[in-house]
């Protein structure tokens, strides 16, 4: 086997490409002969700007480009990872080198076995290689952010601080590993953030909202910064004077899109099968009986045209599936990444996800919802004499076992099977195994909403989502 090709630079022209089949097939070669189990090679450009508005005025610019390949070994269920930006053939072969002796093994360059197992090559980013031409020029995206600043000003005289941010990703990768696995990828993700702080007579309030998608060049130049701006404004203006809630027990109603976090965060990462091998999830002997509310499927995948956690393929080179993670309560399925399978017996679903090549793959959830149920929004709340709309979510935090905390941004009482006067300053407190059961209705209004997820791969984009759903008993933390 010859490996003379690219033996300067392994690529050819800043793209990754099927030339590069004959130097990967080597180094596989290298970690089989040297007793690894299995070798995966992961190779990364990007392209990325991030840009942020302050008032009437752009105050940051970031590019940033990166290059590197992370390779990976396994020993059993043992695994070894080196990252490394010198993409030569002799850099990837020294970090091959490094990764093999994690696991114990010398680099065997006598015996050499000659694999030739790389299938044929699928480039799923072929198509996609005008993404970033056809994206916003920067002058273009500077102009439409200081736009929707400027109409939040507009929209209410009590805004005090007003920000914008818009963020582009741009990735090409290439995975090839001896499964046979050999294949390319481009991925675009954009991503806009308003932030507003209001004041007035020693009232405050302050809101946000994140907006994204996948794969859509001109998503940013479709973009209603109208409506997100009327969005924001008003639900600023409603929490300014509001009334801090008291503490108690009581029924909730989460509304839809990102009411989701709460499931994502304090459910979901529980079903990551990188939980199960830490021996942190609830669930883990759970799969196939009741850990929730018959009204209560969940579903993750990486498939919705256009949402940010969609993908062609994992990082690990899989296609993603649909996978109904609970249906009608019942636990049906863990998402699962490659070392998942070897560790838990869990089979892949093409979960596998990192932030970048400096980070090995591990289970993480793409789009991540609730199912739509059979009711009307107003059905779930003309059924509590008593309890607490969570219109918009805030920030939280999240226990290894499922407790969480999450504050509400925007809330009003229900009473008498109505909507009331506005309240801030709750918070939601539970435990995930606890509250599950406790969903009783969901509605048939299931949107989703962009947001970044970080864990052990880093952080990762993903949507949340799910309809207006209702709890029937939740502690609120307040005054």
């Amino acid at each position: 086997m010859t490996t003379t090709t690219h033996e300067n630079q392994i690529t050819k022209e800043g793209q990754f490409h099927l030339g590069m089949k004959n130097d990967l097939e080597f180094l596989i070669s290298l970690g089989i002969s040297s007793g690894a189990d299995f070798v995966e090679i992961f190779l990364e450009n990007t392209n990325n700007i991030s840009l942020l508005a302050e008032q009437d005025h752009i105050t940051s610019v970031n590019p940033s480009f990166t290059r590197g390949a992370g390779i990976r070994v396994f020993l059993g269920d043992r695994d070894g990872f080196v990252t490394t930006n010198d993409l030569t053939i002799n850099g990837l072969r020294n970090a091959l080198e490094n990764s093999l002796a994690m696991l114990g093994l010398d680099m065997n360059n006598s015996n050499l076995i000659n694999f030739t197992g790389l299938n044929n090559f699928n480039d799923y980013g072929k198509s996609k290689e005008t993404w970033l031409k056809d994206s916003p020029e920067l002058k273009s995206s500077c102009n439409l952010i200081l736009k929707a600043t400027d109409k939040l000003k507009m929209k209410n005289k009590f805004i005090d601080v007003r920000r914008g941010s818009y963020s582009r990703g741009l990735q090409e990768i290439l995975i090839a590993s001896s499964d046979g696995t050999f294949c390319r990828d481009i991925r675009l993700s954009q991503s806009i953030g308003l932030n507003v702080l209001a004041s007035d007579k020693g009232f405050r309030a302050s809101s946000s909202r994140r907006y994204g998608s996948q794969g859509k060049p001109n998503d940013l130049l479709e973009w209603d910064s109208e409506k997100s701006a009327y969005d924001i404004s008003e639900s600023v203006g409603n929490m300014l004077y509001a009334d801090y809630v008291e503490a108690s027990q009581m029924p909730v109603v989460l509304a839809n899109k990102f009411g989701g976090v709460i499931f994502h965060e304090a459910c979901g990462h529980l079903l990551e099968t990188t939980q199960i091998e830490r021996g942190t999830s609830p669930f883990a002997d759970k799969l196939n009986k009741q850990i929730a509310n018959e009204a209560l499927t969940a579903v993750d995948e990486g498939l919705t045209e256009g949402a940010f956690g969609t993908i062609s393929i994992d990082d690990e080179g899989m296609e993603p599936e649909k996978s109904v993670l609970i249906e009608k309560g019942v636990l049906k399925k863990f998402l699962s990444d490659r070392a998942g399978e070897m560790r838990t017996g869990h089979k892949r679903t093409g979960s596998g996800r990192r932030q970048s090549h400096s980070y090995a793959p591990a289970s993480r959830m793409r789009n991540t919802y609730i199912a739509s149920g059979k009711y009307q929004p107003e059905q779930l709340i003309e059924t509590i004499d008593k309890g607490l709309y969570c219109k918009s979510m805030g920030g939280g935090s999240v226990g290894p076992t499922g407790q969480f905390n999450f504050s509400v941004e925007e809330g009003y009482l229900i009473e008498n099977g109505k909507l009331t006067k506005p309240v801030k300053g709750a918070t939601l407190i539970g435990e995930a195994k606890e509250i599950l059961p406790r969903i009783s209705m969901c509605a048939n209004d299931l949107e989703l909403a962009a947001g970044f997820c970080g864990s052990i791969s880093g952080n990762v984009n993903v949507t949340v989502g799910q309809p207006h759903i209702k709890v029937d008993s939740i502690t609120i933390g307040g005054r």
